[in-house]
């Protein structure tokens, strides 16, 4: 269930967003397992961001780079050379997309294209994973979990534009890149939390913001279900498919995956709230936001069935030992250890659990 150092050690790697979140994550693994890393992305954002807090750049090749600029984009592939691309640069929030829908199908559908423009016309690359969202799905509330051929779709531009993207990414393997013999996949995940998330209008940063400040929180949609899940979880799989990509039948696994939680661990937003207040301690609350909100999804489910039969990839992380590391991380930033330690510790225990924790 872990990726390997042997297959990854001297891998060329571009990875794109990796100046995020979740970028900073997968980066600070590739460069564990020891792969040839480099990043296209925009500069991190201003403030706390885990990118520059981790001090990632020092161990890849750091391109600031749009993905909405097609000549960059060809430029910086051109130089990397990879043997494999993971596709994370995205306009990521549901509630961007509706203050900016231009930008976020710019990014989100074009941005690919470009990518994936590169791509085909490139020598000696083998796999890309493209990674896209659990609300690329047209019914994510499904009972039993939406399933990688259900139909595609979105109400909200960001969850419309993954869906388009996860298009793009059909399009593309079979008019070009399954005839070069590199094998595109998409990866479909649920709701990443973890330590050194700051971002806006998610729901650990403001919960822990507001906490940190002696102020409730405001939730705007207690009651939504979502599939949380540790980011080490999602990113195991993206790995692990990249290596069966490369191996000797890996057109097989050219399709589109899904990276989700435990049917336990598929829980209300309330339940996220309440777990990190509980472990805050005293003065941690939050309440309802009473504001009208645009729509977003009341139900999000995802069926992992198939990565657990094919790729041997399962969570290995429940929710309380995922909001346990969440408020460890945090706790631990704010009392002066080093952000880039934090996170290789919580990637070796990852490492460790393999198969034998929830």
């Amino acid at each position: 269930m872990n990726p390997s150092p042997d297959f990854w050690a001297g891998r060329r790697v571009l990875l794109t967003g990796h100046t995020g979140f979740k970028g900073t994550w997968l980066a600070l693994w590739l460069q564990r397992l020891g792969a040839d890393l480099t990043g296209l992305a925009l500069a991190p954002p201003a403030g706390p961001n885990l990118f520059e807090a981790a001090e990632a750049a020092a161990g890849m090749r750091s391109v600031i780079q749009d993905v909405r600029d097609a000549d960059g984009v060809a430029a910086v592939f051109a130089e990397a050379r990879p043997e494999i691309v993971v596709h994370m640069a995205a306009q990521p929030l549901v509630l961007a997309s509706y203050a900016d829908p231009i930008g976020t199908y710019a990014t989100n559908v074009m941005g690919t294209v470009h990518l994936f423009e590169a791509a085909r016309r490139a020598e000696g690359l083998r796999a890309l994973v493209n990674v896209t969202t659990d609300k690329c799905y047209e019914d994510g509330g499904r009972p039993g979990g939406c399933r990688e051929d259900d139909p595609m779709g979105g109400h909200d531009p960001y969850s419309s534009s993954k869906g388009c993207s996860e298009l793009v990414t059909a399009a593309y393997r079979r008019s070009f890149l399954a005839a070069r013999g590199a094998n595109l996949a998409s990866a479909r995940a649920g709701n990443v939390v973890g330590g050194g998330d700051w971002a806006a209008d998610r729901v650990v940063p403001d919960l822990l913001r507001a906490f940190a400040a002696g102020a409730p929180a405001s939730i705007r949609r207690p009651a939504a279900v979502r599939p949380w899940q540790h980011v080490l979880e999602p990113l195991s799989g993206y790995l692990l498919l990249a290596e069966r990509l490369c191996g000797p039948d890996g057109a097989a696994f050219a399709e589109g995956w899904n990276f989700g939680p435990d049917p336990a661990d598929i829980r209300p937003v309330a339940a996220i709230a309440d777990g990190l207040a509980a472990r805050w301690g005293a003065g941690a609350r939050w309440e309802r936001d009473a504001r009208a909100q645009p729509h977003e999804a009341d139900l999000l489910t995802l069926d992992i069935g198939k990565a657990r039969a094919r790729l041997g990839w399962a969570p290995r992380w429940s929710l309380d030992a995922t909001l346990d590391r969440v408020h460890g991380w945090h706790r631990a930033w704010r009392d002066g250890a080093p952000a880039a330690g934090l996170c290789r510790a919580q990637i070796e225990d990852y490492e460790a659990a393999a198969g034998s924790e929830r």
